[in-house]
């Protein structure tokens, strides 16, 4: 499968200028032969945007943006995998991402679980325990957001229900350039996956984020990187290796399950 990372400064609050560049990336990506484009945390509104504005502008998962970025997806016949603020049956607010495939249809929504600091505990709810696997184009997919992947955790989870690629649209900020450095890489090599980190570039109002979105191998080599600036990276995935992955690195059948799930 041919993939694609949409980098790119936040737009706030611009939610049909967002679906405008979602539809021109995806143009592009398409073009270039990609199957899947996946886009930064909190894509359709921007991240740092505060509680009213995101009581303001989250929408259902079904709602008037999620149809536009199916309709986009259908006509570009391309995948895409975006951020947006949800808003629940019960009112409840989640930092969400939707995974839509080529069809235009929806194959999975996950409402991100670890919330970052006051920044995400003053705008959202924690997400729910459920952490999805689903199928897209042969692949064995799951998703977390941002701040998901630093806990090992979440990670090995997707692996050991069979994720083969985990997808994590990020608004990773300074001085965290670390986490885009080595820990996506670390968590790709120690499941024996691909990862793709689409983050934003930029800064958005007392942000600055880091960039240097990837696009990591299972052998937590870099397929593609990018820098501080806008930019549309893609890879070629193989699905051999992460079968050779997996049989370098046996983590996920030699770990005795038993001894982690221990309480106290």
């Amino acid at each position: 499968m041919r993939i694609a990372l949409f980098q790119g400064a936040p737009k706030p609050l611009d939610v049909p200028g967002n679906l405008q560049r979602l539809r021109h990336q995806a143009q592009l990506a398409a073009e270039r032969g990609a199957q899947l484009l996946v886009c930064p945390e909190m894509f359709l509104t921007g991240y740092n945007i505060g509680l009213p504005r995101v009581e303001r502008l989250a929408e259902a998962d079904d709602g008037p943006a999620a149809m536009e970025v199916a309709e986009i997806a259908q006509a570009h016949r391309i995948a895409l995998v975006y951020g947006y603020p949800e808003r629940a049956d019960d009112g409840a607010i989640y930092n969400s991402v939707q995974l839509i495939d080529a069809h235009g249809r929806s194959l999975c929504n996950y409402r991100k679980t670890h919330l970052f600091g006051e920044l995400d505990r003053s705008m959202f709810s924690a997400g729910p325990d459920h952490f999805p696997v689903v199928e897209l184009e042969g692949w064995k997919v799951g998703l977390l957001i941002c701040y998901d992947i630093e806990f090992p955790e979440n990670a090995r989870r997707l692996a050991l229900a069979g994720a083969e690629l985990i997808l994590v649209p990020t608004a990773n900020m300074a001085p965290y350039d670390f986490i885009c450095q080595v820990t996506v890489r670390a968590r790709a090599q120690e499941n024996q996956c691909y990862l793709v980190y689409a983050n934003y570039c930029g800064a958005e109002d007392e942000i600055q984020y880091c960039g240097q979105s990837s696009i990591i191998g299972p052998d937590g080599s870099l397929l593609a990187m990018g820098g501080r600036d806008e930019c549309l990276l893609l890879a070629e995935l193989e699905h051999e290796q992460v079968v050779q992955g997996r049989e370098a690195f046996p983590y996920l059948n030699d770990l005795r399950q038993e001894l982690h799930m221990r309480k106290g």
